[in-house]
């Protein structure tokens, strides 16, 4: 170490953000993400209910001409009300733990302590935001139906009424386990990811902290969520569109079903669309999220 490296004071040990600020800004990031990328999630589901094979863009063209542009920000309340809830408490409570660490600790957690936040906090999340999700993938699945068949949900909260007065209150919550399973794989892979990424390709690029670093590292981030969710995202996705008021399948034999009726790469079916929606997404959350932060600690803990 030289003379002058030694003169430096260290690093002053940022204080924990208010948590109230915390899970405020986690669910705005995620709703300003979602109003530019709902249509794709729109396309996703589409693709993943049905069964037979298709491609973006008959799935675009199809709606342009039977629907409409405005079809494409089908669910878009219900989008929202999502990110509300499921993105608020998943990355509220994780930002909390990182804030927590950093403030206790000296130095990055290692990848097994931010896979266990990001589970954790993801399956925290999803549990809270699954009406929110059952409700999304209806309302944006409802379109393909013949107009008899429509469920006709008017928005959000229309969709959780008539949900619980016609099927059960329990029916908001349908596919929970396998939204659960995919929220973990997802944190997992995208909060840790980035993290991790951020900070190698800081320290290996030399990038600086800024929009281009977190841009680098949400896109990677975005890639292996997408890949490792996929599975998980289709399984709850038919589990929560079906009409049966019965007991739904549970997680695992609906993915063997679809893996035996459609073969092992249907389980990744909507790969692109999820990728279009999952990266931009990340990409925007995360840059939303720290931005928003640095504008807090520059301006508001002065």
């Amino acid at each position: 170490m030289s003379e002058k490296e030694a003169q430096q004071p260290p690093a002053k040990k940022k204080e924990p953000l208010p948590a109230a600020f915390t899970f405020l800004n986690a669910g705005m990031s995620g709703m300003a993400a979602t109003c530019v990328v709902h249509p794709m999630d729109v396309i996703k589901n589409r693709i993943q209910v049905q069964q037979e094979k298709t491609s973006i863009g008959s799935v675009i063209k199809s709606m342009l001409k039977n629907e409409g542009f405005l079809a494409l920000y089908s669910g878009l309340s219900a989008g929202l009300v999502r990110q509300a809830t499921y993105t608020t408490v998943r990355l509220g409570i994780y930002n909390q733990l990182q804030d927590y660490w950093k403030h206790k600790y000296t130095g990055m957690p290692n990848f097994g302590v931010l896979s266990l936040m990001a589970g954790t906090a993801g399956a925290m999340g999803a549990f809270v935001g699954t009406p929110a999700e059952v409700a999304l993938v209806r309302m944006t699945a409802d379109g393909r139906l013949p107009k008899e068949q429509r469920r006709n949900y008017k928005n959000v909260f229309h969709a959780f009424g008539k949900i619980a007065k016609d099927e059960g209150v329990t029916t908001l919550w349908r596919g929970s386990v396998a939204t659960m399973g995919r929220a973990v794989v997802v944190n997992v892979s995208q909060l840790a990811t980035y993290s991790q990424a951020k900070f190698l390709i800081a320290k290996k690029a030399n990038m600086k902290e800024g929009i281009g670093l977190h841009f680098c590292a949400s896109m990677l981030s975005g890639f292996l969520t997408t890949f490792n969710s996929m599975p998980f995202d289709i399984t709850k996705t038919r589990i929560q569109n079906l009409k049966s008021t019965g007991k739904p399948p549970g997680m695992i034999k609906m993915l063997l079903t679809i893996a035996k009726n459609e073969g092992i790469t249907a389980l990744w079916k909507g790969f692109w669309p999820t990728y279009c929606r999952i990266g931009p997404h990340t990409v925007l959350t995360f840059i939303f999220n720290e931005q928003i932060t640095n504008a807090y600690r520059r301006y508001m803990l002065k």
